[in-house]
């Protein structure tokens, strides 16, 4: 399968990179590199970071994406792996990465959602189902495929290689997960795999006001991205790609690229 790299962007987060690096220093497939991006921290980052294994890297440029970026561009793995500083992978994550890359399907992304952690047991609730299920069901609508959720996925070297010219790298004030959505190109894939385990903080629902910028961002990241790349092109860019690919095999079957597989097992 090769090497995987994986990226944690930070901004003044070194109690949660700690727990982070904790979770991947048990992984039952160690990362071949790990990659943690000080985004201008004022804090112990860099030093927790490493610490515990890590390669820091600087980006002065304020920002989820701009940090990603960096993170990405610096990496060297075959498979470029992305979490959050408050991500907590569980032991088998790596494992289920690499195995599902490797799958006869090729995918060029694969992606896990959140276990949410803190806050009460409604809260943690409404996360889960009502905000990353939404996002799942109406960016997915939207896309016509699955989006990749921030803290939990992976994707091929030399799809970023294609896509890093063409995202908004250098904005500090969008979504870097439903930015990198959008602009995957026709003819790469995405799978969601629920067994790529992450526990993922519950603070964003701390308060209405943090919520409610999330959700504005979101909307001016999409407003953004339909600027650039209008919804209705987009669709009819993936139909014909998706026609062009079509292949009828000497029975005169369609064979399709999908994007289920079996899950590792337990």
């Amino acid at each position: 399968m090769g090497t995987i790299s994986v990226v944690i962007p930070s901004y003044n987060d070194a109690g949660y990179v700690a727990a982070c690096l904790d979770a991947l220093a048990v992984q039952t497939r160690p990362a071949d590199e790990i990659i943690v991006v000080d985004n201008g921290s004022t804090d112990a980052t860099a030093d927790v970071a490493r610490a515990g294994g890590a390669t820091v890297v600087t980006e002065p440029l304020r920002g989820i994406w701009p940090a990603t970026a960096a993170g990405f561009d610096a990496a060297s793995g075959d498979l470029l792996a992305r979490l959050d500083a408050d991500s907590v992978p569980a032991p088998g994550w790596l494992a289920e990465v690499e195995y599902r890359m490797s799958r006869s399907d090729r995918p060029t992304f694969v992606t896990g959602s959140g276990v949410f952690y803190g806050a009460n047991r409604v809260i943690r609730w409404i996360a889960r189902n009502v905000y990353i299920g939404g996002y799942f069901f109406a960016i997915g609508a939207l896309l016509g495929h699955s989006p990749v959720f921030g803290s939990n996925y992976a994707m091929r070297r030399e799809a970023w290689l294609e896509l890093r010219e063409v995202v908004h790298r250098d904005r500090g004030d969008v979504h870097d997960d439903l930015d990198l959505s959008w602009w995957i190109r026709p003819g790469m894939t995405v799978v969601r795999d629920d067994r790529m385990l992450v526990g993922v903080s519950a603070r964003p629902f701390d308060s209405v006001e943090g919520l409610w910028r999330r959700v504005r961002v979101a909307f001016h990241t999409m407003a953004l991205d339909f600027r650039g790349w209008g919804p209705l092109e987009r669709r009819a860019e993936y139909w014909r790609a998706r026609k062009r690919s079509t292949v009828v095999d000497e029975l005169g079957t369609e064979v399709e690229a999908t994007e289920g597989d079996e899950p590792l097992p337990a």
